[in-house]
């Protein structure tokens, strides 16, 4: 909702702008409005054609993924990680009271495991329960250095920030080339006006004002919408990224030395407030967690 409100929010200020300017009605209908469909096959026509040029197409995909996504900012809502961090609880507290190998056929098999079906929003992100399972059976293999642990934590956690900051960064960059685009769009509308210089002023007047219409949608579109949705997609995967990070934090702190209910108190305190649950709410969860 608050993304739509943003949107008719450009186009009020805009365009109210340009009436309270003394802009008449006349010159978006005679002048913008016939010039738009022409300038916007050549500035976002050629944006388009360069974004598939400069990117993978797995990148591709992702971006047009992320343009149905980009309504909710936040990939997991707090009962995500609410579950998320009873999951952790329950996982830490069957390590300390039976041990690493208690855990052994749930790290093999994890698709078919109780304790992970027990929390079926984990559980469906496949990318974070293979993740999850990976470290659980490194430790148990006996390499349970929190430092070793939290360096190798960092590395992938960097090439997933990575991959997943493609789509937004490939966006931004598109916004960047678009000003340009519209400049180009501007000089072929001058090109065709200089073809038609003997034509009469009012001729002349509204080709000059066709041609300086590529210079205006350039830079408001780049600026206006392009730019922004490159913000909102890069705010989406910043917050997918996040759910590892939390599954981090509550692992090292565990094999520090912290009880499990320490470790994922330390989990909860990264997070945002906007998603995280209070400590009362995941004493509640974890004390009603499933047990194995």
């Amino acid at each position: 909702m608050m993304k739509i409100v943003g949107i008719i929010g450009i186009f009020v200020m805009t365009f109210g702008g340009f009436f309270l300017a003394g802009g008449k009605m006349k010159v978006i209908t005679g002048v913008i409005i016939p010039a738009m469909p022409g300038e916007m096959m050549i500035i976002f026509g050629c944006a388009l054609a360069a974004f598939i040029i400069a990117n993978t197409p797995h990148t591709v995909k992702s971006t047009i993924s992320y343009l149905g996504k980009i309504t909710n900012p936040q990939a997991h809502s707090k009962e995500d990680y609410l579950e998320l961090l009873s999951m952790l609880y329950v996982v830490f507290k069957t390590a300390r009271t039976k041990g690493w190998l208690a855990l052994e056929s749930h790290i093999e098999a994890p698709d078919s495991s109780e304790l992970f079906q027990n929390f079926p929003k984990f559980s469906g992100n496949h990318h974070a329960l293979i993740m999850l399972c990976d470290y659980l059976r490194i430790i148990s293999l006996g390499n349970d250095k929190p430092h070793e642990i939290e360096s190798l934590f960092d590395q992938e956690l960097e090439t997933i920030a990575e991959e997943k900051g493609h789509p937004g960064h490939a966006v931004q960059t598109m916004a960047d080339g678009i000003p340009a685009l519209g400049i180009v769009a501007a000089v072929l509308g001058v090109i065709k006006t200089m073809a038609s210089i003997s034509e009469p002023p009012e001729v002349l007047g509204k080709l000059i004002g066709s041609a300086l219409v590529g210079t205006f949608l350039g830079v408001w579109l780049a600026y206006g919408f392009v730019g922004p949705l490159a913000g909102a997609i890069t705010a989406r995967t910043d917050s997918e990224v996040k759910y590892y990070k939390v599954i981090k934090t509550a692992i090292v702190a565990f094999l520090g030395g912290a009880a499990p209910q320490v470790a994922v108190e330390f989990a909860r305190k990264t997070l945002e407030h906007e998603v995280q649950p209070s400590f009362l709410e995941v004493e509640e969860a974890t004390n009603n967690a499933p047990a194995i």
